[in-house]
């Protein structure tokens, strides 16, 4: 058996590719353009395959532009035929949607006959529904819907086209709005929901997260993640006698729009929104005049639109997605989910994954820090060596270099994650460098400094990132003298054995600046934490001395004194997943406000205070650091054995918010 598919290097496309890979045999024939035959050879290497085979042609061409040749020794050979290519996007032309959307479908389609394959899978949209109101089940299509805008409409036609001048067998999946990956939040443009996420970022970063707002019923919406829609098409496209069908992918109940909203604000940090009245109330009013309905009436009014337009693009909304941010339909799933029985594949909720899909949206889409004229000017075309570049913080911030336009050089242990990490910014335009190494093997380093020295044009700053965190108190440290030594290895040692190698390129520059990732603990010296925090107050007094050193050389140093940071090297504690944390997209932000505006410290104000405190008060700080070493326990017992402190442990996390307890 072999499979065709178009608009593989698309979003639900490469997942579906997966799952073909992951579940099936046979080859997976993929149409793709000349000029996008290098992304497609990247996607094959990354799912490392050889069952893959690309074949050239475009959407906008007859028969999808495949050669002849290739048709005729393949006639009869596929038996599913999934045409995927087409726009998914609110915001494009009419003349896009309908050279895509209708004309692709019709090229699949002479393509699929041509072919004779077996059957032809049409991913269609709930858009095709238009703006029926009511019950829109699996077995309607054409009820006299009034499609507002090209994207309906082109939907709508393309199935229209697959049921009556299709001569193959077909099956139709409508899936509703399609999020990240609900495992891992992958994602590859900013649409739907996202165009959200930087408004939720503001409001994080001004207003306190307990705050509530006043909010009004948007209505209901449908969301569902890219994973579920590609598992659940592939076992509906293999389940016998199905064909002539046409199953909604969507989420079985409704969700009203303030939720979702309020679980994207939850998992960014932000406050969320309250609603006055009882929906009950709002929904008996006319559909026109209730709020969702108003939004939309205006959305689509091309004067009151533009105006509109000039409001919410500044917080990167586009006004033709307010217009459609609710569905006037409820989606009937029913047949979807008996065909489904028994696969294990359902809808997960979305609140169990709203932070790992705004996670990803902060760590890899954000472009705040591209669109920001003061940052590029600093970073654009400067070398930044970041250490700990394979995850967390450094990965983050690598990315956010590179979105600046400069150029990452990346530094970890690992050369297949580094690896990943440069092909991901490399799909995304921007350039990035890998070179592998221990970090705590001091002679690796000065090889590392030689080649760096030889091979990278200019070294214009250095991130000491990479750390060893070690959370165990001195009560059962006593036969584990290591773990002082393989901190201080790492966080000290190997950190001022990196800046000194390269000292000689920034010195010969004239120009240089190191950014130290400290921590909290430098100032609050919170329990458990005494070998790493001595090895981040190490390398702290060692920079401040050396600064004065060299800052007639025109290199400068800048320590961060960082909070809790919700990264893997905390995972293992995890009593800290119900404390109050930054995310690694919040730290890299003061990574590389570090490297613009070049200050001696970046601290918190809770950091501030307790570096006060011990300096004012130290035996009432450290009486308070005593209660705190009793309340939360070592590791092992954090694990289930004395864990009925919790809410003692809560309370003093959000009080000390970003201490390292």
């Amino acid at each position: 058996m072999s499979y065709f598919v178009t608009g593989a290097t698309g979003f639900i496309g490469r997942f579906l590719v997966e799952e073909l890979l992951d579940h099936r045999e046979g080859e997976v024939f993929v149409l793709v353009r000349e000029g996008s035959l290098h992304r497609m050879e990247a996607l094959v290497r990354h799912w490392g395959t050889d069952r893959v085979v690309p074949v050239v042609g475009d959407l906008s061409t007859e028969a999808l532009g495949v050669d002849p040749a290739w048709v005729a020794e393949h006639r009869g050979e596929i038996e599913h035929f999934f045409h995927l290519a087409a726009v998914y996007d609110m915001t494009a032309s009419d003349a896009t949607n309908e050279a895509m959307n209708v004309g692709g479908t019709r090229h699949a389609l002479a393509l699929a006959a041509d072919l004779e394959v077996g059957c032809f899978h049409q991913v269609s949209s709930v858009a095709a529904a238009g703006e029926h109101r009511g019950a829109f089940d699996e077995t309607m299509f054409a009820e006299g819907q009034h499609l507002p805008s090209p994207y309906h409409r082109t939907k709508y036609e393309s199935e229209r086209i697959v049921r009556e001048e299709g001569t193959v067998p077909w099956r139709v999946y409508r899936p509703s709005i399609v999020v990240g990956d609900s495992e891992t939040g992958a994602m590859d443009k900013v649409d739907g929901p996202y165009y959200f996420f930087g408004l939720m970022k503001t409001m994080r970063d001004v207003l306190p997260a307990w705050l509530p707002l006043a909010g009004v019923d948007m209505g209901d919406t449908n969301v569902v993640p890219v994973d579920y829609v590609a598992r659940a098409m592939d076992h509906l496209a293999h389940l016998p006698g199905r064909d002539g069908e046409a199953f909604h992918l969507v989420n079985p109940e409704p969700q009203p729009v303030v939720d979702m909203i309020n679980a994207f604000c939850a998992a960014a940090g932000a406050p969320t929104f309250a609603t006055g009245l009882d929906r009950g109330l709002t929904r008996r009013l006319p559909r026109a005049l209730q709020p969702a309905g108003l939004l939309g009436a205006v959305g689509k009014v091309t004067p009151l639109q533009a105006a509109l337009d000039l409001v919410t693009s500044r917080v990167g909304v586009p006004a033709e997605v307010l217009a459609h941010t609710s569905f006037t339909a409820v989606f009937d799933s029913r047949r979807t989910e008996r065909a489904l029985a028994g696969s294990g594949i359902a809808v997960p909720d979305l609140e169990s994954y709203a932070r790992t899909l705004y996670s990803y949206w902060e760590e890899h889409l954000d472009e705040t820090t591209a669109r920001d004229p003061r940052i590029r000017a600093v970073l654009q075309g400067k070398h930044v060596v970041i250490t700990g570049a394979s995850s967390g913080i450094g990965q983050v911030t690598a990315h956010k270099v590179a979105q600046a336009g400069g150029v990452p050089v990346l530094v970890a242990r690992g050369k297949d994650k580094l690896e990943e990490v440069r092909a991901a910014i490399e799909m995304r335009g921007g350039q990035a460098l890998v070179y592998p190494c221990d970090l705590s093997d001091l002679e690796a380093i000065d090889r590392l400094c030689e080649q760096l020295a030889a091979e990278v044009p200019s070294i214009d700053f250095v991130v000491n990132n990479a750390g060893r965190s070690i959370r165990r108190s001195l009560r059962l440290s006593h036969d584990r003298f290591h773990d002082f030594e393989r901190t201080m290895q790492l966080n000290y040692f190997g950190a001022i054995r990196l800046v000194m190698g390269l000292l000689p390129t920034m010195q010969a520059q004239q120009r240089g600046h190191v950014v130290n990732v400290s921590s909290i603990g430098v100032q609050t010296n919170p329990p458990r934490f005494s070998a790493y925090v001595a090895s981040k107050s190490a390398l702290d007094s060692w920079s401040n001395v050396v600064a004065s050193e060299l800052v007639g050389d025109g290199i400068t140093f800048t320590g961060i004194h960082m909070p809790l940071v919700r990264t893997p090297m905390i995972a293992p504690t995890k009593i800290y997943d119900k404390f109050p944390t930054i995310s690694p997209a919040q730290a890299a932000d003061l990574v590389v406000e570090a490297m613009v505006g070049r200050p001696h410290e970046i601290n918190t104000v809770l950091g501030n205070v307790g570096a006060v405190m011990h300096t004012v008060a130290p035996k009432a700080t450290f009486r308070l650091l005593n209660m705190a070493y009793h309340v939360f326990p070592d590791s092992a017992a954090a694990k289930g054995e004395g864990g009925t402190r919790e809410s003692e442990q809560i309370m003093l996390a959000k009080i000390f918010k970003g201490v390292h307890w």
